[in-house]
């Protein structure tokens, strides 16, 4: 789904929003596709949005105080973000498979995606948009 489709969506619970960075201060990250050298997830629940941002050295999960996924939507756009909009779906009930803790690992487990072959922010990116 593109964000023009996005922004006139009928939010609901379960919805989530990946947002894909395209800077990093982390030297050997530059390898990664510009633009595509971080993600994070935004989910929706009932009276607002939850973040999860997996940095290097932490996971941030806190309350996005936007109300409004169009507001969410636009901040995020305005800011540099490239955004993906997806749903955050029933995880297979088998253990994912094995990876490095990464920002896409992280990312693909709260949106409940097990597939084994998406390492990289470009590569979340081209399923999530492929996926509608």
């Amino acid at each position: 789904m593109t964000m023009n489709e996005g922004m006139r969506r009928d939010w609901k619970e379960g919805d989530a929003i990946v947002g894909f960075v395209a800077h990093t201060d982390i030297w050997w990250l530059s390898w990664l596709r510009p633009g595509f050298r971080h993600c994070f997830v935004l989910v929706k629940e009932a009276d607002g949005w939850v973040l999860c941002d997996p940095l290097s050295h932490q996971t941030v999960v806190r309350r996005w105080p936007i109300p409004s996924g169009l507001g969410t939507l636009v901040w995020l756009h305005e800011n540099g973000y490239r955004l993906a909009v997806t749903k955050v779906r029933e995880a297979p009930k088998r253990m994912a498979p094995f990876r490095l803790y990464t920002c896409v690992e992280s990312v693909k487990r709260v949106l409940g995606l097990h597939n084994r072959w998406i390492l990289t922010p470009w590569q979340l990116f081209r399923y999530l948009i492929r996926q509608g």
